[in-house]
């Protein structure tokens, strides 16, 4: 999903004030500029199809990872 950069903090103040966790905030603050459509498209076709691949792979583990520490921890 594609959000303009000033748009993700409202939208995840509203989710958190809905009972979102903080750490599902997190990975998605982490992961949402670096995995929208025009990011990827941009990417791959500097990188290639096999590299974008790795990137976006890359990116959600450490994302989900980050997420999931941070929401076990605070």
């Amino acid at each position: 999903m594609y959000f303009a950069t000033l748009t993700e903090v409202p939208i995840l103040q509203g989710l958190i004030g809905n009972g979102m966790g903080k750490g599902p905030a997190l990975a998605l603050l982490l992961a949402g500029p670096a995995l929208s459509l025009p990011n990827m498209l941009v990417i791959r076709s500097v990188m290639g199809t096999k590299k974008t691949m790795a990137f976006v792979v890359l990116v959600v583990l450490m994302a989900t990872l980050s997420g999931l520490l941070y929401g076990a921890l605070f």
